[in-house]
């Protein structure tokens, strides 16, 4: 068993009136069974609606099965004594930052975690260190969270979450409400918490760019999970990762439509370095006196 698993996992919302009589039933996870391995980086895609979210929610046990199980290390989420030790071992990091920051000085933010759990204070102030170094916000310790940027924001929100040394960390959209360079900034530090602390990363997300560094990506739509494999392996799949209604990355796209066209281009090409290591050589042999390789 991985660090997370999870076997015939279904997820319903149900309304209920004044009453508490069922008026609606909307199922948005419908037997869903994944297993995913310590230290690996998954990235899970989906258009909205899709159950993604509400997936991620089951990781920290915010949300319990209907039906089915979710084990964190082992740990069932559905009973009550494992919820404490559950939450320390899965962190959660939402969209908006603004909503998980409440310190007024960014390292006392950090610490607040820590704090709640119990550890001594000298620890407490080893782990903001330590947190904040490893996002890169160390130099802005002693400042406001109010005059960050929206992915500063969204680092020390990630600084948080590691402060409390959590096994696996789970990011719901976390870039979903920032601009170009705040996302890359978020994604760059979610990569490297990744490969150089070695903790299991869970990004849902909806950029297909910030995906393509994944050791395993995994589809959603309806509730189910309908694909999954490496990056490499799931963009190759261009029409029907369109039938649920996703893009893939520009690159991969102008990849697809230079295929249709003639061009012999191997699937599922993900950068634009991979793409020129292609295109070069025919470019070369098509216009020998403007190309030298």
């Amino acid at each position: 068993m991985g660090i997370i698993k999870t076997s015939k996992l279904i997820f319903d919302y149900i309304r209920r009136d004044e009453e508490e009589n069922v008026e609606e039933v909307n199922r948005a996870i419908d037997g869903v069974s994944l297993d995913i391995e310590a230290g690996q980086f998954v990235a899970i895609l989906g258009h909205n609606g899709s159950g993604k979210s509400t997936f991620a929610k089951q990781l920290n046990a915010i949300l319990l099965p209907t039906e089915g199980t979710v084990w964190i290390q082992g740990l069932d989420t559905s009973k009550e004594e494992n919820l404490w030790e559950v939450r320390k071992r899965t962190g959660m990091v939402f969209q908006n930052p603004d909503n998980q920051i409440i310190g007024n000085v960014v390292e006392e933010d950090v610490g607040f975690g820590p704090e709640n759990l119990g550890v001594p204070t000298d620890e407490i102030w080893k782990r903001v260190d330590e947190s904040l170094e490893a996002v890169g916000m160390a130099a802005y310790r002693m400042k406001s969270p109010n005059k960050l940027s929206g992915g500063q924001k969204q680092r020390v929100a990630i600084a948080g979450v590691m402060a409390m040394k959590p096994e696996c960390i789970v990011l719901d959209e976390p870039t979903a409400m920032l601009d170009p360079t705040g996302r890359k900034e978020v994604v760059k530090t979610v990569g490297e918490l990744n490969r150089k602390e070695g903790i299991t990363v869970i990004l849902i997300t909806h950029y297909m760019e910030e995906v393509i560094h994944a050791d395993r990506v995994i589809v959603m739509d309806d509730g189910k999970v309908v694909m999954q494999g490496t990056p490499k392996e799931v963009f190759s799949r261009v029409e029907e990762l369109k039938s649920y209604r996703l893009d893939v990355p520009q690159v991969t796209e102008l990849a697809y439509e230079l295929q249709k066209n003639g061009v012999e281009l191997p699937d599922g090409i993900l950068t634009l370095e991979e793409l020129m290591e292609y295109l070069l050589p025919v470019f070369a042999e098509r216009f020998p006196d403007q190309i030298k390789l």
